[in-house]
């Protein structure tokens, strides 16, 4: 291993640590000083023929890459096999909803990965269960009003209290802090008793509250309203409808390593900037690699960095990116032209030309490639 780790020390400039590693870990058991060699010369040529070369113009490639096949995408949308209420937006509208940068999405989703032995199907139902947003309205068997009374009778479904390790007292006790001016009396294991506080005791009163009642939060994640129990790979994983990363990290048998949502600025809220540009990465690959296209994952890392530079997400619109560009043409040309102008005329904004859009709209050369160097050089004059 010592020869090993002489060969690693002349590459250690040339090759990536990321690159070195991961041939450290994939490296044959008996592998030779020359052999390793020339996997390390193999793997520098190929690292060498990946890079862009300084002057190409890799954001007009990109947008190519990925808007060519882009254009070729369905626009469907598919549910999970008998759950309705499961649906899963894919393909361009999902394609458009990252890149757009878009706060409220239309499917929400949770992949909740499980720590052993609850990955292996350990309470598994229970877990579903629990994790799932309950109202009261799950826990009822029927709910009737007594008009001579002037009471509302709940009762309660034993066998769905016991499956989740709750009763009536608790039911009770989330009822009285949710609902003011009624009083809540726990008559036995199943049966409470809602009466009308106070003199005036209105009956149109309780109609309304009968209603009401049945949405209130009682048990479960807020926010996760449908859980399906699915098996990959050996092991279970919980799909959910609706997310809410910040209490579902807090459980015992959740794996926080693992455990993701699609919900870009939620990961942004509470994993930071890094981790919502891996999501993006992550989501957009999935959506090319569902519609069977090929997009090389370079051009997809280029608009995530684009969209995460400024250390918060911007989407890819008037809103985003476009209203962060330092050149008042650049802001002109895409989409709302004459309020640009007019702001930058009334504040007295110059424009440096430093971009390719507002050189094209001039008509004069454009300052195009990657890390192109500008050379300065002194000239001799002649005595």
């Amino acid at each position: 291993m010592a020869d090993h780790d002489e060969v690693f020390k002349e590459y250690k400039d040339t090759l990536p640590e990321s690159v070195i590693e991961e041939i450290k870990q994939n490296l044959p058991e008996k592998c030779t000083k020359t052999r390793l060699k020339n996997i390390l010369q193999k793997v520098y040529e190929e690292y060498i023929n990946c890079l862009a070369v300084p002057g190409e113009c890799v954001g007009i490639i990109s947008a190519e890459s990925i808007g060519e096949p882009g254009t070729q995408m369905t626009l469907n949308t598919f549910h999970f096999a008998g759950v309705a209420e499961m649906n899963v937006t894919t393909g361009l509208p999902r394609l458009i909803e990252v890149l757009d940068g878009r706060k409220t999405i239309s499917t929400e989703l949770m992949n909740i990965f499980l720590h052993k032995p609850w990955s292996e199907g350990k309470d598994i139902k229970k877990i579903s269960e629990s994790l799932k947003e309950l109202t009261l309205n799950d826990f009822l068997k029927e709910i009737t009003v007594n008009i001579t009374e002037a009471q509302l009778k709940i009762i309660l479904d034993e066998d769905k209290m016991d499956l989740l390790d709750t009763n009536a007292t608790t039911l009770t006790n989330n009822l009285k802090k949710a609902v003011k001016g009624f009083g809540f009396e726990q008559k036995d294991t199943k049966t409470i008793l809602v009466t009308i506080s106070g003199k005036d005791k209105d009956i149109i009163q309780l109609y309304k509250l009968k209603e009401k009642i049945k949405h209130v939060y009682i048990h479960g994640i807020k926010g996760i309203t449908q859980v399906l129990p699915v098996k990959k790979d050996e092991e279970f994983v919980m799909i959910a409808a609706g997310t809410n990363l910040k209490e579902v990290l807090k459980l015992e048998f959740v794996d926080e390593t693992r455990t993701f949502t699609n919900n870009i600025y939620e990961v942004e809220k509470y994993l930071g900037i890094e981790a919502a540009r891996q999501l993006i990465i992550n989501e957009l690959m999935k959506v090319i690699e569902e519609q069977g296209l090929n997009v090389d994952i370079r051009h997809i890392m280029l608009v995530a960095d684009a969209m995460c530079m400024s250390g918060k997400i911007m989407g890819m619109n008037r809103y985003g990116i476009v209203k962060d560009k330092p050149s008042v043409l650049a802001r002109a040309s895409f989409e709302t032209p004459i309020k640009h102008i007019i702001n930058a005329g009334l504040t007295g904004e110059s424009d440096p030309l430093n971009s390719v859009i507002e050189n094209v709209m001039l008509n004069q050369p454009v300052p195009i490639g990657t890390g192109l160097p500008g050379l300065i050089i002194e000239a001799k004059r002649k005595k």
